[in-house]
């Protein structure tokens, strides 16, 4: 067990360098990437204040809870795009260019390879962003945190991302039976804004889905819920690590499922 996390690590490792040091071989595009991929953040923060200037709460909340809650958001999200480019290019480039005959043929682990030989490096200016919200969020609502609050805060943005990691990799897995270069996750992909404002704001319907159909909540809302110390929602937050395995499971399934059911191109 040790010499085989050692060998994933170091290959791990071996496949971030090389990636970083292509990125950044184009390094205006990395630049450009980057400066627009923050601006969308900004405009984003922009909206919030535009927002709290016309309503003082919004079902209860105040600006500085959801700007708690905006940012921690994009922690777990900004890990999950770090990783999550070869997800949704996988039906195009994997399945229909043939590329996961060649990821068949290598002694490791096959979705290991998928998702590790591409990152997103960009997307560690999310995590950045989402820290900087919290901590003016946590000041202003001048909440006295511990140390377990701090382990909280890494454990449940931890558990998000992989929330949406299994999300996302269920949506790959369906390319193994229908060919598609799209795929289905640009709808679901719209989906993880709800997941960034109050779930009280919504109908019970909606609260349901994305609870326990696509549990973006799970990944944002109730780690939020009980990091701010509110009463609503409070003992969902001891879900959060349970939701995550859970989903993960079910996607590690799929895929495993999938592998099975692909046949190769031919070419």
């Amino acid at each position: 067990m040790a010499s085989s996390l050692k060998r994933h690590f170091e290959l791990l490792l071996a496949y971030a360098l090389q990636f970083i040091k292509v990125r950044f071989a184009y390094r205006a595009d990395f630049i450009i990437s980057t400066g627009a991929s923050m601006l969308a953040t900004v405009f984003a923060f922009g909206f919030l204040v535009v927002l709290f200037g016309r309503v003082p709460r919004l079902a209860g909340w105040k600006f500085e809870e959801v700007l708690f809650l905006y940012g921690f958001s994009l922690i777990p999200f900004g890990l999950f795009n770090v990783v999550s480019l070869n997800l949704y290019n996988f039906g195009n480039d994997y399945i229909i260019e043939g590329k996961f005959d060649r990821v068949l043929l290598r002694p490791v682990a096959t979705l290991y390879q998928v998702i590790f030989e591409v990152f997103r490096i960009e997307s560690l200016h999310e995590v950045a962003v989402g820290l900087l919200a919290v901590w003016l969020a946590t000041t202003r609502l001048k909440l006295a945190w511990g140390p377990l609050d701090l382990v909280l805060l890494v454990f449940f943005a931890l558990c998000g991302a992989v929330i949406y990691v299994a999300i996302f990799l269920m949506l790959t897995c369906v390319t193994f039976w229908v060919e598609d270069r799209v795929g289905v996750h640009p709808p679901v992909w719209n989906l993880i804004a709800f997941g960034r404002y109050p779930l009280s704001i919504y109908s019970g319907f909606v609260q349901f889905v994305l609870s326990w159909i696509i549990p973006f909540g799970f990944a944002s809302f109730y780690p939020s819920v009980r990091l701010l110390g509110r009463p609503e929602f409070r003992s969902y937050a001891w879900l959060v690590p349970l939701v995550a395995a859970a989903f993960m499971g079910m996607a590690l399934a799929l895929w495993n499922r999938g592998v099975r059911q692909y046949a190769s191109t031919g070419s």
